[in-house]
């Protein structure tokens, strides 16, 4: 048995009404990264210098030496650049990603910070690379993070960002941090809950197109107007979104050192004319985001069938194709996973079984179903899915003449087919039953089975459906 971990599936078709406050059309979240003196530099310990965000083009880290320039491109984020951000964005609800060891050194700042009541959560203890720590390493940092940032910050952070994460990062800070969100996740455009750290936590994904980092990589943004143009279309697109009744969360990625530079400072303030001149914007923490999703939409408890043992798959899910448990059997030992929980998921898996089986082993899937309005019904034999399929097309409320054609029809297509004449009932009426048995009989028998196999598969997807409640 293999289990893919990853949810490729999400939300699908149709995400959830976000129910923002006062009817919003959209949620815009703005992030401002504080890392200004918690980057990799030999004074912090590391074992060389910075190599990322900066603007020096392919910059590689100076092993056991200082790196005078990129130290100053990061002072000025500190210096210069955090001033001119906080005059632009002082009177909105943002957050802070701050790094704990670059808040412990930033009194001013974070003063001024709080005196805008910005919220600040955690960027991990240091601005540097996680992916290969060892458990032990990262769930150490991750304590001291939260025990610093207290100690400065004067409360424990309600949101996590590491950034730079390994594959542990958010199970570990799930089990060490009481955190209403943790952000590393790129995954949606709405909030969702995972299953990490043992409970269910929230994850209010984050951004990286729309961020100013790009202004730091080779295929990023080369001046303002780019930035601009870009945030301007992300958030006309889904502003449209909301009008038509499918809100969503547009979240911003700012960095001191970045944005704060004059040439693209001015382009984050014709953003923010942009979107304050439309109505039903909603500008919010991410711990704000958090909390109104954790009351609007909490976390379900619905059986994963991803998650279920095989006893429990074939109980639940063996007689979706009718009187055939082997197909469930062999579901389960495929490669499942979280993005299988859902009816289309389950059914997936089902029908790659069944159309990957044996001309004989489907036949013995097709001859399982019974007649429509046959013997078996009329004698209360069928299994309660057929019976309630049955009973919705009317088929359990026919004259006698009705009756007496069905049994007519079942008995000579079986004569030329060698099964059961099968449709999705719920996807039809009793005339339209009718109409289709007479049309099909005469079908060859080759045409007639991959009729009824497609038949098969879609009562089974029906089935599911109403498992899954819709």
């Amino acid at each position: 048995m293999t289990r893919y971990p990853r949810d490729m599936t999400g939300y699908g078709a149709q995400p959830p009404e976000p129910k923002w406050p006062g009817g919003a059309k959209i949620a815009v979240q703005i992030v401002l990264n504080y890392e200004e003196g918690g980057e990799n530099n030999i004074l912090h310990g590391d074992a060389a210098s910075e190599a990322f965000l900066s603007e020096i083009t392919g910059a590689a880290p100076w092993p056991g030496q200082r790196h005078w320039n990129m130290e100053t491109i990061y002072e000025y984020g500190s210096r210069a650049g955090f001033w001119r951000v906080h005059r632009l964005l002082k009177d909105l609800p943002i957050t802070v990603y701050g790094v704990a060891t670059a808040l412990a050194r930033a009194p001013q700042q974070l003063m001024a910070m709080k005196a805008a009541g910005w919220e600040i959560a955690s960027h991990g203890l240091k601005w540097i690379e996680h992916k290969d720590m060892s458990v032990e390493e990262e769930r150490a940092q991750i304590r001291e993070a939260i025990r610093l940032h207290t100690e400065v910050v004067g409360a424990p952070p309600r949101g996590w960002y590491t950034g730079r994460c390994s594959m542990n990062t958010i199970d570990l800070a799930a089990e060490e941090g009481a955190f209403a969100y943790i952000a590393d996740s790129y995954a949606d455009d709405l909030p969702y809950w995972t299953r990490a750290g043992g409970k269910d936590q929230l994850i209010v994904p984050y951004t990286m197109d729309c961020n100013d980092m790009r202004f730091a990589i080779q295929a990023g943004f080369t001046n303002g107007d780019q930035f601009e143009s870009y945030l301007k279309d992300s958030f006309d697109m889904l502003y449209a979104e909301g009008q038509a009744g499918a809100p969503k969360m547009l979240s911003i990625g700012l960095h001191c050192r970045l944005i704060g530079r004059p040439g693209r400072a001015m382009a984050l303030k014709r953003v923010l004319d942009h979107m304050a001149a439309h109505e039903g914007v909603w500008f919010a923490t991410r711990e704000q985001i958090a909390d109104h999703w954790a009351a609007t939409h909490p976390p379900t408890t619905t059986a994963r069938p991803s998650e279920m043992e095989k006893a429990e798959f074939v109980a639940e899910y063996g007689g979706i194709f009718e009187h055939s448990p082997w197909i469930a059997e062999a579901a389960f030992d495929l490669e499942l996973g979280p993005t299988h929980d859902c009816a289309s998921g389950v059914h997936l898996a089902l029908a790659r079984v069944f159309r990957s089986a044996s001309e004989e082993q489907r036949l013995g899937v097709l001859t399982a179903h019974p007649d429509l309005a046959g013997k078996l019904a009329a004698a209360g034999r069928l299994t309660a899915e057929s019976t309630s399929e049955q009973a919705g097309a009317g088929l359990d409320m026919l004259t006698d003449d009705e009756r007496a054609t069905f049994q007519k029809l079942n008995a000579d297509y079986v004569a030329r087919h060698g099964f059961p004449f099968i449709i999705a009932v719920k996807d039809n009426s009793k005339a339209t039953i009718l109409d289709a048995f007479q049309r099909r009989i005469g079908n060859d028998r080759d045409t007639e089975f991959a009729e009824a196999c497609r038949q098969v598969e879609r009562i089974a997807e029906l089935r599911l459906i109403e498992k899954f409640g819709g």
